[in-house]
């Protein structure tokens, strides 16, 4: 078959870099265009698109692929070298651009996406972090045949996979990414041979992941303990959560936290305690115990480490 990939970060590359090493024709991929990165702001290639310079196929990056929306030049010019290329397959894995029908359109047998969720559950752009911030037992993959709708399409392959207590986003983005390596291999085998089969998704049980905001990070003690855990862990790597310290005149990053059954009589947010063995915050429900910190232009720090330059105190 011959196979166009569509995908931007190391999630997508994951998938690419199986799909070259088991010997598929990948003809062309297409990812965002390149962005500024590092503290020199630097014009950095996306992963995929790393991953394809390296073994030598063409790449487009068009900043949009509608013909009748803000770059029609750069649509009608990937539209273009698409059409020459008779695809039988588009694979999709976090490529970030909305496809249109005459891309859906375009390949033989169409757009096959990689997703991160168990679908109906968790549609949408963020769907590892709000599994982890559900406090889900599970997750997985679902290979999915494209259609115009958000995540909407019949579903092709499921694999579930659990959600451990350590988990954050980049633990579960990691175990997820090679599954979904394995699992498109497994898919596109299983075309080849036609004996992949399209079920449509549940009508029961849909939830969208919508997009994480920076805002998000800033931890509410109005929220119960085990909640405000979940959304560091969610939040881990990025934007990742923050809270404010007595004695701290900017906002501390928290990497790690854990929640105690015990609830304060403090108001909520009021420290509580503060000693090596955690920095423990009021909360409307249970307490916070705060485990790994950042301070700004400091290093991540265990809360013992943290402890030793930390001026506050339990109030």
């Amino acid at each position: 078959m011959r196979i166009g990939f569509a995908g931007t970060p190391a999630f997508a590359q994951t998938a690419l870099e199986a799909l070259i090493k088991n010997g598929f024709e990948v003809v062309v991929v297409l990812t965002q265009p390149d962005r500024p990165a590092g503290r020199g702001m630097k014009l950095t290639a996306s992963p995929v698109k790393q991953t394809a310079n390296e073994h030598h196929i063409p790449v487009l990056q068009p900043r949009s692929l509608r013909l009748d929306g803000r770059y029609p030049e750069e649509a009608a010019l990937a539209k273009s070298t698409l059409d020459t290329l008779n695809l039988d397959v588009l694979i999709v894995a976090a490529y970030g651009l909305i496809l249109p029908k005459w891309v859906l359109d375009l390949p033989k047998r169409g757009c096959l996406n990689i997703h991160a969720s168990l679908l109906p559950r968790w549609r949408g752009a963020a769907p590892i972090q709000r599994a982890i911030e559900a406090g889900d037992a599970q997750t997985g993959i679902t290979i999915m045949q494209m259609d115009e709708g958000l995540d909407t399409g019949a579903m092709l392959m499921t694999e579930a996979i659990a959600i451990d207590d350590g988990d954050n986003a980049q633990t579960l983005h990691d175990k997820l990414s090679g599954l979904g390596a394995k699992m498109i291999v497994q898919a596109l085998a299983a075309l080849e041979r036609g004996n992949l089969v399209a079920v449509p998704q549940p009508e029961e049980g849909i939830t969208y992941a919508h997009k994480i905001e920076k805002a998000e990070g800033v931890l509410d003690f109005s929220l119960p303990a085990p909640a405000l855990a979940r959304r560091i862990r969610a939040l881990n790597p990025f934007p990742g959560a923050t809270v404010s310290l007595p004695g701290i005149t900017e906002p501390v990053k928290v990497w790690g936290a854990t929640a105690l059954d015990t609830t304060s009589d403090q108001r909520p947010g009021t420290v509580v305690a503060a000693n090596n063995r955690g920095i423990d915050l009021a909360c409307v429900e249970g307490t916070l115990r705060l485990l790994e910190l950042q301070r700004p232009g400091s290093k991540r720090q265990p809360v013992s480490i943290f402890m030793q330059s930390y001026g506050g105190s339990a109030n």
